[in-house]
């Protein structure tokens, strides 16, 4: 199991949006939103089934950013 620097706090995330430049918003781990419950799943059982290939086994940790200005979303996989 990897520890994402990002999600313990060792470090912020500064992301541009691709449509218009501006600083993205870092919402934590994608897998946190899939239900009501998802948030208290152990990280690496959700891994196994939240369609990213590999993020298991290459210690990656995929997070939901938004952008405030113009609305998207992009998902980053981040090392941890």
């Amino acid at each position: 199991m990897g520890v994402c620097s990002i999600c313990n706090g060792f470090r912020e995330l500064h992301e541009l949006c691709n449509n218009c430049g501006r600083e993205m918003n870092d919402h934590g781990k994608i897998m946190d939103y899939y239900d009501d419950y998802s948030a208290y799943m152990p990280t690496d059982l959700m891994k196994m089934e939240d369609g990213y290939q590999n993020d298991y086994r290459d210690q990656l940790c995929p997070h939901l950013l938004t952008c405030s200005h113009c609305g998207s979303e992009s998902v980053k996989l981040l090392e941890e």
